[in-house]
C-alpha cells in the first residue's frame, strides 16, 4: 500500500487531503506537528510527505516548515515531500524546492494538480527503490564474483557484463577451447584475459595473435613457426606461438581471419596437440588451452566456404558473446570516469550525452573520447564540447506506430496529469511517454 504522510497544523487540511488520497488507493498517515511527524517517519514506511510551512496560530514567518523540511531531508534524504504554503511564503517554497523539495502546492490546492503530482512522484519513489534494490543486488553479485576469481581489474556494472564475467570465469578451469565472439572494440581481449587469469595454467604463458593484424602468407609462420629458408625473406629459424604458449595459453584473436592451409594445421592441433614448422617435417607436440576470438559471422563464412565447419564445431565448444557497449548502458559512465583517472569530473550534460551516444566503437571509442576530452579540458569540468561526439542524426520522421500530439495530449487530460495512467492508454512505458512528450513540446510538469 503507498502511503503519504501529512503534516498540517489545521484539521480540516488534514481530513481534506486524507479523503482525497483515500479514494485514490493511497493510505494517509496524518500529524499535527512536525514533532509528530517525524515520529511517524522514524516508526514505518512512507512513501512521500506533505508538509505545511507554519504550525500555529500565531506563526506566519515559515520558519517551522524550512525547519522541518531541513530536518526530513537529514533523515531520510531520498523522500520526496511536498509543500503546502500560502502565496506569501511562495518564494520560501521556491528556494526549499531548489533545495530538493519535490514541489510546492499554494492554498487552496487543485485536487487534481496535487494527485497527479502525488502519483508521480509515487511512481518515481517506488522506481527508485527498485533501482536502488537492483544496484544493491548486483553490487553484492559483484563483489562476490570479485572475491571468488580474479577480474583483472576490469571495469563493469551491467547485468550483462556480470553474466558475461560468471561464464567466463566458470568455463576457465575447464581444459576445452573457447570462441568469445562480439564486435571489435568491445573488449574480447580482456575477457580471454580473464579466462586465462582463472584457469588451471594461470601460472604459464598467455600469448596472443592477431590474426587480423597479419598478411595472410606469415599467418602459418607466425602460429606454427618456420625453418630458415622455408619463405621469401626466412633467413633463421623462428619459433610459432604455439610453442611459445606450450603449457599455457594461446588467444587467437580474429580467428576469421585465417587462411584455409592454416586452419586445416589449427584443426590438428587442436585435436592432437601435434603440428610441424613450415619448411619442416619434424612433427612436434604441445598442450595448450586455445581461446579465439571474433566479430566475424563465421556460420555465414562457412556457408560461403570460407571457414571449416568441423573447425568451427572445435573452437566452439564453449561461446562467450560479448555485446557491444551500446547494448549495456550501465557500464558507459563507470568506464569513462575509469578512463579519466580522477584528472577531471563530467558534467550533466556530458554524462547524459555519452548515455546517449550509440557507441559504434565500443569501449575502444569511449576510451579515444575520454583521452581527448581529459586533452582538451586540462583540469577543468568536462562538458559536451569537450566530448566532440558525432552530431545526433536529425530526429526521424514520426512512426506510423507513433501517437501523434493531440492523442498525447488528451491521454494526458483524461489521466489528470499522470504520466503512468496515460502511458498505459497509449500502449506505451512512461520513459516512452516522457520521451514524446520531450519531441512534442508537451511540459513534464504540472
Amino acid at each position: 500500500m503507498r502511503t503519504v504522510l501529512i503534516i498540517d497544523d489545521q484539521a480540516a487540511v488534514r481530513d481534506a487531503l486524507s479523503l482525497l488520497l483515500s479514494i485514490n488507493d493511497i493510505h494517509p498517515l496524518t500529524a499535527a506537528m512536525p514533532d509528530e511527524g517525524l515520529a511517524l517517519l522514524a516508526r514505518g514506511r512512507v512513501d512521500l510527505v506533505i508538509a505545511d510551512m507554519n504550525f500555529g496560530a500565531d506563526t506566519t514567518s515559515g520558519e517551522e516548515g524550512i525547519a522541518l523540511f531541513h530536518a526530513i531531508r537529514d533523515r531520510h534524504p531520498d523522500l520526496p515531500v511536498i509543500l503546502l504554503t500560502g502565496w506569501s511564503h511562495l518564494e520560501t517554497a521556491v528556494q526549499l524546492v531548489k533545495a530538493g523539495a519535490a514541489d510546492y502546492m499554494s492554498k487552496p490546492w487543485d485536487d487534481a494538480k496535487l494527485l497527479a503530482t502525488v502519483e508521480n512522484l509515487l511512481e518515481l519513489s517506488e522506481n527508485a527503490r527498485a533501482a536502488a534494490a537492483t544496484r544493491a543486488t548486483r553490487r553484492r553479485l559483484r563483489q562476490s564474483l570479485e572475491a571468488r576469481h580474479d577480474l583483472r581489474g576490469i571495469v563493469f556494472a551491467s547485468d550483462e557484463m556480470l553474466q558475461v564475467l560468471e561464464l567466463a570465469c566458470r568455463v576457465a578451469r575447464a581444459d576445452v577451447p573457447v570462441l568469445i565472439t562480439g564486435p571489435n572494440g568491445a573488449g574480447k581481449e580482456r575477457i580471454a584475459e580473464i579466462v586465462h587469469a582463472n584457469s588451471a595454467v594461470r601460472e604459464r604463458p598467455l600469448v596472443t595473435v592477431n590474426c587480423g593484424a597479419l598478411p595472410g602468407e606469415l599467418i602459418e609462420a607466425e602460429l606454427f613457426g618456420a625453418e630458415a629458408g622455408a619463405y621469401t625473406g626466412a633467413t633463421r629459424t623462428r619459433e610459432g606461438r604455439f610453442e611459445a604458449a606450450d603449457g599455457g595459453t594461446l588467444f587467437l584473436d580474429e580467428i576469421g581471419n585465417l587462411p584455409p592451409a592454416g586452419q586445416m594445421k589449427l584443426l590438428r592441433v587442436l585435436e592432437t596437440g601435434e603440428f610441424e614448422r613450415l619448411g619442416s617435417t619434424r612433427t612436434r607436440k604441445v598442450k595448450v588451452r586455445v581461446i579465439s576470438a571474433t566479430n566475424a559471422d563465421l556460420a555465414g563464412m562457412i556457408r560461403a566456404g570460407r571457414f571449416r565447419e568441423d573447425l568451427f564445431y572445435r573452437l566452439n565448444t564453449i561461446e562467450v558473446a560479448l555485446p557491444p557497449l551500446g547494448d549495456r548502458p550501465d557500464d558507459i559512465l563507470p568506464l569513462a570516469e575509469y578512463f579519466l583517472d580522477d584528472d577531471a569530473v563530467l558534467s550533466d550534460d556530458a554524462r547524459d550525452a555519452l548515455l546517449a551516444y550509440p557507441w559504434p566503437g565500443n569501449v575502444r571509442e569511449l576510451k579515444n573520447t575520454m583521452d581527448r576530452a581529459k586533452l582538451l579540458c586540462g583540469r577543468d569540468e568536462i562538458t559536451v564540447a569537450h566530448l566532440g561526439l558525432p552530431p545526433a542524426p536529425p530526429a526521424a520522421s514520426r512512426s506510423l506506430d507513433d501517437p501523434p500530439r493531440d492523442a498525447v495530449e488528451e491521454a494526458l487530460r483524461r489521466a489528470g496529469g499522470v504520466i503512468s495512467r496515460a502511458a498505459r492508454t497509449l500502449g506505451l512505458s512512461r520513459q516512452a511517454l516522457y520521451r514524446r512528450m520531450q519531441r512534442y513540446g508537451i511540459p513534464t510538469e504540472g
